[in-house]
């Protein structure tokens, strides 16, 4: 529910383990962030933990509490931040503060040096990934976010700070920021942090180096001086400076208006034997073979041949919306819950002049209408979710699928696909499979890298992409899709079941380290950006 201006949001301290991790909760639910809404600016302010990885249940090495935990605080901002987003457009800024007296984001719990493989790298990928979030808003959605450091911010949260577009520190003798991991025997080093330095702040690498290996720190001017914050301001007068740069910035945002928020109501999961399933998306495990099938289904023609996305009150049921808020939730639930899944086999079913449709819709008014473009950017962050999915990824274009535009961006962000040569022989009544280029596949959803996916399929190829441009709306069946090179292989449906299984079941082999390895490698066309510096330094392999 939205609360009215000026309304702090908090929940009770609640302390036990989360034997389930799970990502759609509410800013009533928060234990470590409070929303604060005060039109044009935003208040984060995060409190010390409550539970640690080794207070946090009863069960020592319990790897979902110890993720639980860790993941926590992150979880919290990243609802926090969709929902500045989609339900308060009136937002021009966002202040990020600690809830303590004299310390800034001190409770963002360190990965532990001694936690399991799959717990890192789920932290670490996650967290970047929000953090990555903060600036994708600041970029496209026009919300300045603005560190507050009211103390000492050392690691993590020093991290979080770096992430924001404007760091001021309090300057009252003893507040500093400082990265002492990288000098700390055991501890995994903050490659995002460093990263962030250097390539987005243009820190010389010689005084972060510096920074590195000084325990207590850099403060007040030398902190300015190097590059490390923006400003200092003495205690007194802190909380004033902190709100005039808020107000400034927030001034030059160009958003919606209040009564034009959209309400991300709770998602509607249903868990059931062997998988999960929203409306719009099943998730269906086989464990014997360490696979998950997940299936997005199409829009109903209703739902999306209105040339708008809907009437206001309604737009958070919008097709667009919702299949991209299950499809996310789905992502990061198999990533933390189903590390026994080694493949992922992904499928679509619908009407794909249903799909076309809303990706007409997005397209449209991408340039004029703020829903639309948050919609699009969501689409945007989900997707890269996806390129980075530790499991392979097999997409597969079959009779009946609708891999139309944003949804076959789904498929392009696959290992491989497969699709179906021919519907099935001297059946007239069985429907072809084919797949559908929209506007969507050439700009709005990039990569990471800057580069469309049709782009990083064809490096140095601007010819082969500028061709493809030219049958936007055109079906294309599986023989043709395959001289194109938009599939893996195009399939006769004779050899369909066997030539498919032996992809999956080959891949599904591999060890989490050469996957890992492998979309490294493949997915590193195009120019590096900072994003791909953060994410392919990962210390994790």
């Amino acid at each position: 529910m939205r609360p009215p201006s000026g309304v702090a949001f908090r929940s009770g301290s609640v302390k036990k383990k989360l034997a389930v991790i799970t990502y759609d909760i509410t800013p009533e639910g928060y234990r470590h962030w409070t929303l604060t809404i005060d039109p044009p600016v935003a208040t984060l302010t995060l409190d010390p933990l409550e539970e640690t990885s080794a207070d946090s249940g009863d069960g020592v090495g319990d790897s979902d509490a110890a993720l639980s935990s860790l993941l926590r605080v992150d979880i919290e901002l990243s609802d926090a931040l969709q929902r500045l987003r989609f339900e308060y457009p009136e937002v021009g800024a966002v202040v990020v503060t600690g809830g303590t007296a004299h310390a800034f984001c001190a409770g963002i719990a360190p990965i532990p040096p001694g936690a399991p493989p799959d717990v890192i790298a789920d932290v670490w990928t996650f967290r970047n990934e929000v953090r990555c979030a903060i600036e994708d808003a600041s970029a496209n959605s026009g919300q300045h976010w603005l560190a507050a450091l009211n103390g000492p911010a050392s690691g993590a949260g020093y991290e979080l700070a770096l992430a924001t577009d404007e760091i001021v520190l309090v300057d009252d003798g003893h507040s500093a920021v400082a990265l002492p991991e990288v000098s700390t025997p055991g501890e995994l080093p903050p490659t995002a942090g460093l990263v962030r330095l250097v390539a987005k702040r243009h820190v010389r690498p010689d005084l972060v180096d510096a920074l590195c290996w000084r325990a207590e720190g850099v403060s007040g001017d030398r902190a300015v001086g190097w590059g490390l914050v923006d400003l200092t301001a003495p205690a007194p007068c802190f909380p004033e400076v902190v709100s005039h740069r808020a107000l400034a910035a927030a001034g030059n945002a160009k958003r919606g208006l209040a009564s034009e928020a959209v309400e991300l109501g709770p998602l509607r999961r249903e868990e059931f034997d062997g998988g999960f399933a929203y409306p719009n998306v099943r998730v269906e495990f086989d464990r014997e073979a360490g696979e998950a099938a997940l299936t997005i289904v199409g829009p109903s023609s209703h739902e999306c041949f209105a040339p708008e996305p809907g009437p206001r009150r309604l737009r958070s049921h919008w097709w667009p919306l919702a299949v991209c808020r299950e499809l996310d939730d789905a992502l990061l639930l198999m990533r933390s819950h189903r590390p026994e899944a080694r493949s992922v086999v992904l499928r679509t079913e619908g009407d794909p002049l249903a799909v076309a449709s809303a990706d007409v819709a997005m397209t449209s008014g991408y340039e004029h209408d703020w829903f639309a473009r948050e919609v699009v950017l969501y689409w945007k962050r989900t997707l890269k979710r996806l390129d980075r999915a530790r499991q392979s990824v097999i997409a597969l274009v079959e009779p009946g699928s609708c891999f139309v535009g944003t949804l076959l961006e789904v498929a392009l962000a696959a290992d491989r696909i497969y699709m179906v040569d021919r519907a099935v022989p001297d059946d007239p009544e069985s429907p072809p499979a084919e797949i559908f280029l929209t506007g969507m596949n050439f700009g709005p959803l990039p990569q990471a890298s800057g580069l469309t996916r049709l782009e990083s399929r064809f490096p140095a190829r601007e010819d082969r992409v500028a061709a493809l441009a030219g049958r936007v709306g055109d079906p294309i069946s599986g023989t043709e899709a395959a001289e194109l090179g938009l599939v893996t292989e195009a399939v006769d449906q004779s050899e369909w079941e066997r030539t498919t299984r032996g992809a999956i079941e080959e891949r599904a082999g591999l060890t989490f380290g050469t996957r890992a390895g492998l979309a490294v490698a493949l997915h590193a066309a195009g120019p590096e950006t900072l994003e791909t510096k953060i994410f392919g330094r990962c210390p994790v392999r």
